[in-house]
């Protein structure tokens, strides 16, 4: 099959304007991407009109056989489109092509391994962006696989802010497993770059849709259960760590900010984690990265980011600390 994505079972998008589309990336995972399919579809109004969804799912190589299940289990759903790529776009990439499929007004991200929380997450979220007119982007909850705690693993915010775990509050970025992105800030944000493929990518468009007057919020009422798979994940003895150093580099170096603090913290982290030529690897890729363009940050996204983001982090010993002992966000995907 060619490069592009082609539709392969269950029905394509409608072509009217809708609530949501709910999108989901998958690699292998056949039996956890259907628990996923099926909690979006079960996705129900709540206290308001009925739900406009649609759920569209990309594989991007699982083998065969495997692919062949994952299509049969959806090929009569006529609320739900499978595509299928020859080749893997990566997070950012993937998530684009999903984007760009739907006309939903509001954009769910759903990891493949995890599932809603409830069957009205979705029409809250929905509700959310209605009462809060520039809210651009929404992280959930992220909890374990049973619901019955915090995924530690899946914060990714200050560590000063988990108290607030359950709670609203205004921040910097989301974690993929579990997020809403209202579709006009998407578009004017310019969706994600597919060139960091994996990782931080997220906290990219983050930036670009604070810049354009976005806020950007996590609501803790609005949970997913993760149950992080093995099958295809990256992990941090793997090409993760090297991704994620380089990533967090090249957004530095995009917007501008001092990148030595940067260095010499994931050094520190390289050597403690025993991962030290991975890390030393991540550091070049992303300092010999070729920009094509970077962005200054006008004086009301530096005050946002203040308020939002630094003043949570602490001092610089503190935020190396937190850097260097927290634990990391589990791989999206």
């Amino acid at each position: 099959m060619s490069g592009t994505p082609k539709l392969a079972s269950g029905s394509p998008p409608p072509l009217v304007v809708y609530d949501a589309d709910i999108i989901i990336l998958t690699i292998s995972r056949v039996y956890e991407t259907i628990a996923a399919v099926r909690s979006a579809r079960r996705q129900t109004t709540f206290g308001g009109h009925g739900l406009g969804i649609h759920v569209i799912v990309l594989d991007q190589g699982s083998p065969e056989s495997e692919f062949q299940v994952l299509a049969a289990a959806l090929l009569t759903a006529g609320d739900v489109s499978l595509y299928r790529s020859s080749t893997n776009l990566g997070v950012a990439g993937g998530r684009n092509f999903l984007a760009q499929q739907g006309n939903g007004k509001i954009i769910v991200g759903l990891d493949n391994d995890a599932v809603f929380g409830g069957d009205h997450i979705v029409a809250q979220t929905i509700r959310r962006f209605a009462d809060q007119p520039r809210l651009g982007a929404i992280g959930f909850q992220i909890r374990n696989g049973d619901g019955t705690c915090l995924d530690d693993s899946s914060w990714g915010y200050p560590q000063s802010l988990k108290p607030r775990r359950h709670t609203w509050f205004l921040t910097t970025t989301f974690v993929g497993a579990g997020h809403a992105i209202r579709r006009s800030a998407w578009q004017q944000a310019g969706g994600y770059d597919a060139k960091l493929f994996f990782t931080w990518e997220e906290y990219d468009f983050c930036r670009r849709a604070i810049k354009a007057g976005w806020q950007i919020g996590y609501d803790g009422s609005l949970a997913v259960w993760h149950k992080a798979a093995n099958a295809e994940r990256v992990g941090w003895r793997g090409a993760r760590l090297g991704y994620f150093v380089r990533n967090r580099l090249v957004i530095a170096r995009k917007w501008r900010e001092p990148q030595l603090l940067l260095i010499v913290g994931y050094v520190l982290k390289g050597l403690l984690a025993g991962r030290f030529i991975a890390t030393l690897a991540g550091i070049m890729a992303g300092l010999r990265w070729k920009l094509t363009s970077t962005h200054a940050m006008p004086p009301s996204m530096l005050a946002y980011l203040q308020q939002h983001e630094v003043n949570h982090r602490g001092s610089w010993w503190q935020r190396v600390q937190s850097e260097l002992f927290r634990k990391r966000p589990a791989a999206s995907g």
